[in-house]
């Protein structure tokens, strides 16, 4: 069996943190603005470090699993 916890949980952190698509941190003209679909240098590394963060958290952490077949 094949574990696709640690698939899901990477494809799905990633849509979400996607600069501009739900939010953005730093904003252009606020500290966090939503749905701009803008990005900038510092957006790129705050989003970064947060799905870095996460995505150790829910793998090590946590320990997603998620077993099919």
């Amino acid at each position: 069996m094949l574990d696709w916890g640690p698939v899901f949980v990477a494809v799905v952190l990633f849509v979400l943190l996607t600069p501009g698509l739900l939010f953005q941190v730093p904003g252009r003209d606020r500290c966090v603005e939503f749905a701009t679909f803008h990005t900038g240098g510092a957006s790129i590394l705050v989003h970064t470090v947060l799905y870095f963060g996460l995505i150790c958290l829910f793998l090590i952490a946590i320990e997603v699993h998620t077993y099919f077949g």
